[in-house]
């Protein structure tokens, strides 16, 4: 990969994390968890636009941050990473915005079993499958059309050109 290629790519990661961070006091409790729609939606976003491992660098940081900032608890990890990580994996394969979509799949059934079968129980804090389930999808199906809406408009701007991606 060019040289000038890797540091737009940790740039805007840098840059998604920030975000994520800065629009974390919007959030809703679920039990032990905070539901946070506009993560799914970076998640969205940045799964397209720089592919699954930065992605999930992006999310990675953006929750320890908000772990640190009392904005996100210890689920922000299995809520938020894997989500990042199937958006980029099928935008590898499937070159389209649609694959902004595949973001629930991750964060629900993926990051949802995470957090019930070892999180939860690591930490001391019982809460069904389901729970996580319904609470990861209320908060990542919003998220993704969200983040599907922000690539479309970005797409239609000169974002794309002047940072050169995709």
């Amino acid at each position: 990969m060019e040289e000038k290629s890797v540091l737009r790519k940790i740039v805007l990661t840098g840059l998604f994390a920030a975000m994520a961070v800065i629009l974390s006091g919007i959030h809703f409790p679920v039990g032990p968890t905070k539901c946070f729609p506009f993560q799914h939606a970076i998640n969205a976003v940045s799964g397209v636009l720089l592919g699954s491992w930065y992605a999930s660098i992006a999310a990675t940081v953006a929750g320890v941050i908000r772990n640190m900032l009392g904005t996100g608890t210890i689920f922000a990890f299995p809520g938020g990473i894997p989500g990042a990580l199937v958006v980029g994996i099928v935008h590898r394969f499937w070159s389209k915005d649609y694959a902004a979509f595949v973001e629930p799949l991750g964060t629900g059934p993926i990051g949802a079993s995470i957090s019930a079968y070892v999180v939860a129980p690591w930490i001391g804090k019982s809460m069904p499958f389901l729970t996580f389930q319904i609470a990861f999808l209320v908060s990542s199906i919003p998220g993704c059309i969200l983040g599907f809406l922000v690539l479309r408009i970005l797409r239609k701007t000169e974002v794309f050109k002047f940072a050169e991606i995709k």
